[in-house]
């Protein structure tokens, strides 16, 4: 092996590793139902790292490209229960919100696309918004992501202004009531 591969290969094994053990530490026991949090965190604004990435189509989402709107970016698995079970809410809001100023772009850690399109096929409702593929994880490493599921909402300027570590109701009041104000300037 040579030495870039060996300095290379601990940090990234490293780095799975203790993502896997977080994931499975913030479920009680391995709940089949994790409990959602419903607050995101202010962030003093800071430029965002731009990505480009392809959907399951092959199809590539730039991440500048969409400035001028806020974007929900969420770094998700499937073996992941809380990123299972905040789907569907992810879904309502992409849905809600399509005709406004708003996006959601959620970025898949890891996993192979057939994978993700029949674990997809298990949901009530087949996500409509886009599903980005990272599968050497290097996006979520720009953004410092630490734990699964970990969301940012990016404003129209392309700074992360919110954070949230950890499964979400996106769908709640609480978190809907925020995009909202958001979007009339509040």
């Amino acid at each position: 092996m040579n030495q870039t591969v060996k300095a290379v290969w601990p940090g990234r094994f490293c780095r799975l590793m203790s993502l896997l053990l977080m994931c499975w530490l913030s479920q009680p026991l391995l709940a089949a139902d994790p409990v959602l949090s419903t607050t995101l965190t202010a962030l003093e604004p800071v430029e965002a790292p731009d990505f480009t990435l392809q959907d399951m189509d092959g199809v590539s989402h730039t991440l500048s490209d969409l400035r001028g709107n806020y974007v929900l970016v969420n770094f998700w698995a499937t073996w992941c229960p809380p990123c299972r079970k905040e789907m569907p809410s992810l879904e309502y809001l992409y849905r809600k919100y399509r005709d406004r100023p708003f996006r959601v772009l959620a970025v898949n850690q890891w996993e192979d696309p057939d994978h993700v399109f029949s674990y997809m096929g298990e949901l009530a409702v087949f996500p409509s918004f886009p599903i980005l593929f990272d599968r050497k994880s290097v996006v979520s490493e720009h953004y410092g992501v630490r734990g699964l599921p970990t969301s940012f909402i990016v404003d129209p300027q392309g700074r992360l202004v919110y954070r949230a570590i950890g499964g979400r109701e996106f769908d709640h009041p609480d978190v809907t009531g925020l995009i909202d104000s958001l979007l009339e300037g509040r």
